[in-house]
């Protein structure tokens, strides 16, 4: 238990850690957990933003009704209905038969698929204010942000946004719930990687949003997953505009599929000569060993991508094919790509990477490096030149002059 949490004097957080789930979706590993975010206004009428999942443990109309010390609840605000927050409306309903649900007509129809009757729902599609009493609510649609009926809710007098699951992050909230009460550096990959598996495939829409939030001011974010920005909300919005627009830093994800580590061995050679020429951050990945949802964090934080598979029946290794696959259904653009691959006998990795290469439209610095048998250095060397191209690339036009390892090689 927390305590009571407040975010102004009459706004509370009424969160929960979940530490035993294993899979996000069922897909994403949660190795630091997540928390589940809803917010109490306890106003002359009070509204309750979006509840927690089903199986964040029992008792959650019991935590709200403590909170409104003994008076009703007028408002339950559906910002997004998927189950992890609308997990707990059946028991808020149980407890408030009176209240009135809130959203828009997409949520109004996965609500009546979900839970049926839908007599005391409110559409909010049209621009309407809600008055609390000291504090009042309009409604800003963001549609595929990332489900369609996905909304965000802002309160005039505070100037707070509830923003649904746009600028959350993976990562339970281990004591401390604001910005300015934690370091930020232990939850930015988990934002990224939240941000790229779970709402990067909808990343113009994201775009679309942030041109409806333009005008308003906003002092305090308050998001469904992860911490609540009071002290600096710019800094997780500005981190989801860089990530929406595709922007990446300096540096290199590898990926290798490898049966009997012929493409590893590729793969260690060329981040080898990529660091020679300066390029400091390099994370190589076996697609076998490393989930999915770290791969796509990986890419889409760095300019550049290598791939590399073995060929296997006349294709890629599965795991890549998944890989190349999730990579094609997100649609992200502008990086730099390099592939290389191995074979014994009539090949199929590189043909097939060189296909996905095609239809993501991303640009490829080096011709495909291809190996029959085991790879040397000796047969490595003759594509030293396309790797420090790529580094050069990645560093935005520096030069490589090559390293003393190599005796200049270039």
């Amino acid at each position: 238990m927390f305590g009571k949490i407040r975010i102004s004097e009459r706004i509370f957080w009424l969160g929960v850690n979940d530490r035993r789930k294993s899979l996000f979706e069922n897909i994403h590993p949660l190795p630091q957990g997540v928390s589940y975010n809803s917010y109490l206004i306890a106003d002359d009428r009070a509204a309750l933003i979006d509840t927690v999942d089903a199986g964040a443990g029992g008792g959650f109309a019991g935590l709200v009704g403590r909170r409104l010390e003994g008076r009703t609840l007028d408002y339950l605000v559906i910002n997004h209905i998927e189950p992890d927050h609308s997990g707990k409306i059946a028991e808020i309903v149980a407890a408030y038969p009176d209240v009135k649900i809130l959203g828009n007509m997409q949520t109004r129809k996965i609500f009546e698929a979900y839970f049926g009757a839908t007599e005391n729902f409110i559409d909010v599609s049209g621009g309407m204010t809600l008055d609390l009493g000291r504090y009042s609510l309009s409604f800003v649609m963001t549609p595929w942000v990332h489900w369609p009926e996905t909304m965000m809710t802002y309160e005039t007098t505070e100037k707070i946004l509830f923003s649904g699951d746009a600028f959350g992050t993976f990562g339970t909230l281990d004591g401390g719930i604001f910005d300015d009460e934690i370091n930020f550096d232990f939850y930015e990959g988990e934002a990224l990687r939240y941000y790229a598996n779970i709402v990067g495939k909808y990343s113009g829409m994201v775009q679309k949003a942030f041109a409806k939030l333009s005008g308003l001011d906003v002092r305090c974010v308050c998001p469904t997953h992860g911490p609540v920005w009071r002290k600096n909300p710019a800094r997780i919005m500005s981190l989801y505009d860089k990530w929406s627009r595709y922007e990446a830093e300096e540096g290199v994800t590898v990926v290798f599929a490898s049966m009997y580590g012929n493409a590893e061995s590729v793969a260690d050679y060329l981040a080898r000569r990529v660091a020679e020429c300066g390029v400091r951050n390099i994370r190589v990945h076996d697609v076998s060993k490393t989930h999915l949802s770290f791969l796509v964090r990986d890419i889409w934080k760095y300019r550049g991508v290598m791939l590399g598979s073995c060929a296997y029946n006349s294709e890629m290794l599965p795991p890549m094919e998944q890989l190349c696959a999730t990579l094609d259904h997100l649609g992200l653009r502008n990086r730099l790509l390099g592939l290389f691959g191995t074979f014994s006998w009539s090949g199929g990795g590189v043909k097939n990477l060189v296909r996905f290469a095609e239809k993501v439209g991303w640009e490829q610095v080096f011709a495909p490096i291809e190996f029959k048998g085991a790879p040397t250095d000796e047969s490595c060397a003759r594509y030293d030149a396309g790797a420090a191209e790529f580094a050069a690339r990645v560093l935005r036009g520096n030069s490589c002059a090559g390293s003393e390892e190599k005796g200049g090689a270039s």
